[in-house]
């Protein structure tokens, strides 16, 4: 069976060459030729959505946000212009329930099935096939797209109805991005009053500090790398959508609505490029001090 793969960006290039390493036969399309070019070297095929609906009955997308997903499956000639009854559209985007929503509404009604699957693990996590996919929909089509999980993630689980993947990727990003801030104060208090901070992370992190955020991020810090493995482009978009998806429900979000703020002035500053870790240059900036390796 074909499958359809829209969206070859820094998650999606890695999961699309790995579900050709193990055999699954991909028609993709991404703005980006040279992202083509490198999974159609990898044995997949180049296709437009209009072809990718009508020839293959699982399709995947992963792009940068709701708008794009929606005119992705129902432009003009969009996916869903071509595609045929029975097929199923998996979208692993990082977008708002409502958008989920939607998709699954506007699809149902074609017969198509439709699951909102994002993940998290980053672009090592995209490489190395060890993605957190946490989904939304009707269970048969989640069964029915396990045995790609399988191969783009070390676990993935179905949190429930239609939009309830989206959801569960909001509190994860809840969840990371004000890790990274705490962390980033923390660590910027500890470089102001002149402490190593290698070892204060070697210090802290088997205890109750510790965490997969600690982990990931101060080895980087430290060496003041903040090329993107999620960047801070994609994060603020995230943010942004839990303030809305938050305020839309009555929910009070005090601390992310204040690292929204901050993403803002990261993005302000010209830092939406550099990884999410480098929020700490947010923190570095207030206190006049940068958190790297003593000399």
């Amino acid at each position: 069976m074909k499958v359809g793969f829209i969206g070859l960006g820094i998650m999606g290039r890695p999961m699309a060459k790995n579900l050709r390493k193990a055999g699954v036969e991909l028609i993709v399309s991404d703005l980006n030729q040279e992202a083509v070019n490198e999974v159609v070297a990898a044995g997949g095929k180049a296709g437009s959505y209009a072809e990718i609906g009508s020839q293959c009955k699982v399709i995947f997308t992963i792009v940068p946000n709701g708008d794009i997903v929606k005119e992705i499956l129902f432009g003009a000639e969009g996916v869903a212009s071509t595609i045929t009854a029975g097929s199923i559209v998996c979208d692993m985007s990082s977008v708002t329930p409502v958008e989920s929503k939607e998709c699954f509404d506007k699809l149902k009604e074609m017969g198509v099935g439709f699951v909102d699957a994002p993940v998290s693990g980053g672009e090592p996590g995209a490489i190395n096939g060890t993605l957190a996919i946490m989904a939304g929909g009707k269970e048969e089509d989640f069964e029915a797209l396990k045995k790609y999980f399988d191969i783009l993630g070390s676990s993935a689980l179905l949190i429930g109805e239609s939009g309830s993947g989206s959801v569960t990727k909001l509190a994860n990003q809840v969840i990371v991005n004000n890790t990274i801030a705490v962390v980033s104060e923390a660590f910027v208090l500890a470089a102001k009053a002149g402490a190593d901070p290698v070892k204060v992370y070697e210090a802290i992190r088997g205890g109750l500090a510790g965490s997969a955020v600690l982990d990931a991020k101060i080895p980087l810090i430290v060496k003041r790398n903040f090329q993107p493995g999620g960047p801070i482009r994609i994060n603020h978009k995230d943010i942004k959508n839990v303030v809305n998806t938050a305020h839309s429900i009555d929910v009070p979000i005090p601390y992310t609505a204040q690292l929204f703020e901050i993403l803002q002035t990261m993005k302000i500053h010209g830092h939406m490029e550099d990884d999410h870790g480098g929020i700490i240059q947010y923190f570095e900036k207030l206190a006049d001090v940068e958190v790297k390796e003593k000399e």
